[in-house]
């Protein structure tokens, strides 16, 4: 995954070499590969290359067309001889991917993003009508930031600089704080108010005094699959998966492909190999590797994923989880858990938890990776709402028939559900019928009634309903059959959480989703409910299709349960630790007393809601870090000389009220 950055100063002056030089030092953790710019007429366009096909070595960037507009492109384009054959060019086959996206932009426009098959990022600047525009694919696992005001524009892969730089302090979103405690925040938000992210499937234009985000491709509710054998649906299943995975094996090193054990993984990893035996992959070959904890039942997944192993031969790189947790189970303290990604002298931009509650991610992948010269992931990520792995349920199937008013297929399907679940039909009809009239959360894991954590400020909860309850929604009566919407909100929750990943310079990687190809979600959405679930069986196609392929022992486990890592590996700070003062509070977040109640409580294996009490705590230390930065908006931490000597005792962090990010410039 390349980086970008770009500053646009309205008014034609050049940015300070300064500012870029500093810019440039962040970027240059992420892209190691390039150092390349553009400059002219107030505008200045940083890209810095993270090589992983044999073409995006040819590039250069950013690129100008021949059409004079000026190209910086992230990505991995998946349809490139489609569009190489349709825009009759002098391109080849060997082209970079800039390149195609060059010519398909001077042909078409903007029009060419719908027309963009993969995972990418892109800003074209038209330096003719001084235009800025950022777009992203219609999933989103790439990112991009932008800023602006009437002076400038600015924007970024990297969150960082347009905080650190900035030359002011930002307030914090409390949406985007909402959703962190789900991984769900809103696509379009950053933690700060005034940074935006371009959402999935849209395009940024950006001009002096004007601002136009526009939604430029969107799946269609009207497309539709029918076959009249089985057979033909298996078929076609197994040629889009093919097809996912094989774009996602486009690499010029070895691909590692994270197998976990359950169904997704295995299937991407099982499929690898027969496209690769094919000799229809790029890559020279595709490594596995996998975690398990035998002292854990639940995540004791080595007999799973050494069945996948055995089929294929070849023994993967194992991580076990317990024995890491075993070694450190004396050695971990509050500091080391809460507040040591914190401590560092670089600016943290998001509270990632991620660093600090899974360590192991950091201290046995990241050196393994480049040990071994990996710089491509598959994941098996969005693999359960791609093929229906949920528990099996009638209730989309059954709203499908009333809304198409099937009425006798309704009656038949309403008897079979109720046989195989052992309830009687009425409830289940009920159900159905009243997923029209209210609204609750779209994933099938989610309790009806999600509660916030009590020690959540009244006001905070009120204003921030939808973010904390998992932005629920209710199925419409017009807008495609009922399984189409579902199929779609869990695509738009999947979006919310790849949005929220951070990007880490210690674990250069570019992650690759083959359940999020576009071509394999659109057929998703497009046969019917039946075929994905059956009665009484999810997965109902998969199955089928990949019997053969994949181990009938994997095929046919039960779905697994997951749960977060054991209370006796959670070390608590005291609240001695924590302090008097909470941030969080000052915000309106949290409630000071309860908050420190309940960490209370948890010190004492009291009963309490662990998972959202970690998240606060990392929130908190996580405040107390930008405010030790001088990047908080002043009046939101303490003011009139209050003491701040409680936000760390140990490390003395002395609070800059409403200093000036260093290296700001106008």
């Amino acid at each position: 995954m390349s980086v970008q950055f770009g500053r646009w100063n309205f008014e034609g002056s050049q940015p300070a070499q300064d500012y870029i030089k500093k810019v440039c030092a962040i970027l240059a953790q992420y892209g190691p590969d390039s150092d390349e710019s553009y400059s002219n007429g107030g505008i200045t366009i940083l890209y810095r290359a993270f090589h992983t096909t044999k073409e995006s070595r040819r590039e250069t960037q950013p690129h100008i067309s021949r059409s004079g507009v000026v190209i910086t492109w992230d990505g991995r384009l998946d349809n490139r001889a489609e569009l190489i054959s349709e825009l009759r060019t002098s391109l080849g086959i060997n082209s970079p991917d800039v390149e195609i996206v060059s010519a398909a932009y001077d042909n078409w426009g903007p029009k060419c993003f719908g027309k963009l098959v993969g995972d990418w990022a892109l800003s074209v600047w038209n330096p003719l009508d001084r235009s800025l525009i950022l777009a992203k694919d219609p999933i989103g696992p790439r990112h991009l930031f932008y800023s602006f005001d009437n002076k400038q524009a600015s924007w970024s892969t990297i969150l960082e600089p347009l905080v650190q730089f900035a030359g002011k302090t930002f307030e914090i979103s409390e949406e985007y704080i909402a959703g962190s405690f789900a991984h769900l925040s809103a696509t379009h938000l950053t933690p700060y108010v005034g940074i935006h992210a371009v959402p999935p499937s849209s395009s940024v234009l950006i001009r002096p005094r004007q601002h136009k985000v526009e939604k430029y491709w969107d799946f269609d509710p009207g497309k539709s699959i029918r076959y009249r054998t089985d057979a033909e649906y298996e078929e076609h299943f197994r040629t889009v998966f093919a097809t996912a995975v094989r774009r996602r094996l486009r690499s010029d090193r070895p691909v590692l492909a994270e197998l976990s054990g359950g169904m997704d993984s295995s299937s991407i990893v099982c499929m690898a190999d027969i496209v690769i035996a094919r000799g229809e992959a790029e890559t020279p070959r595709l490594d596995t590797i996998s975690y398990y904890d035998d002292s854990n039942a639940v995540l004791d997944e080595r007999p799973y994923f050494t069945m996948v192993e055995l089929k294929r031969g070849r023994v993967g790189y194992h991580i076990d989880l317990g024995a890491r947790r075993q070694i450190k189970k004396d050695e971990a303290h509050s500091k080391e858990r809460f507040w040591l990604h914190f401590e560092s002298d670089q600016l943290a931009a998001t509270p990632d938890s991620n660093r600090t509650l899974w360590p192991e991610l950091f201290e046995r992948y990241a050196p393994y990776m480049r040990t071994e010269g990996y710089r491509v992931t598959l994941s098996g990520i969005a693999g359960e709402a791609a093929t229906g792995g949920f528990v099996p349920a009638p209730t989309l199937e059954l709203q499908n028939l009333l809304v198409r008013a099937r009425l006798f297929r309704l009656a038949h399907q309403l008897r079979a559900w109720a046989r195989k679940m052992g309830k009687p039909a009425l409830p289940l009809l009920w159900e159905a019928l009243r997923g029209f009239f209210r609204y609750s959360a779209t994933y099938p894991w989610a309790p009806d009634a999600l509660c916030p954590p009590p020690w959540f400020q009244p006001g905070f909860v009120e204003r921030n309903k939808a973010a904390l309850l998992w932005y629920p929604s209710r199925l419409a009566l017009f807008g495609g059959l009922p399984s189409f919407q579902n199929q779609i909100q869990l695509l738009n929750h999947t979006r919310k959480f790849l949005a929220y990943r951070n990007l880490w310079a210690e674990l250069l990687r570019e992650i690759r989703y083959p359940y999020l190809d576009r071509d394999l979600l659109e057929f998703a959405c497009a046969i019917p409910r039946e075929q994905m679930v059956g009665v009484g069986r999810r997965r109902f196609l998969m199955k089928r299709a990949l019997a053969g392929i994949v181990p009938d022992e994997l095929l046919n486990r039960k779905r697994r349960e997951v749960t977060p890592k054991p209370e006796e590996d959670i070390s608590w700070p005291s609240v001695t630790e924590l302090g008097s003062h909470i941030i969080s509070d000052s915000l309106g977040i949290i409630q000071s007393g309860l908050f420190l109640e309940a960490v209370q409580k948890a010190r004492g294996k009291g009963d309490i809601a662990l998972d959202s009490l970690k998240r606060s705590i990392v929130l908190e230390y996580w405040l107390r870090h930008l405010a030790s930065e001088g990047v908080l908006r002043t009046g939101l931490i303490p003011a009139h000389g209050a003491d701040c000597s409680s936000l760390d005792a140990e490390r003395k962090v002395h609070i800059r009220f409403g200093r000036q990010s260093s290296g700001a410039e106008s």
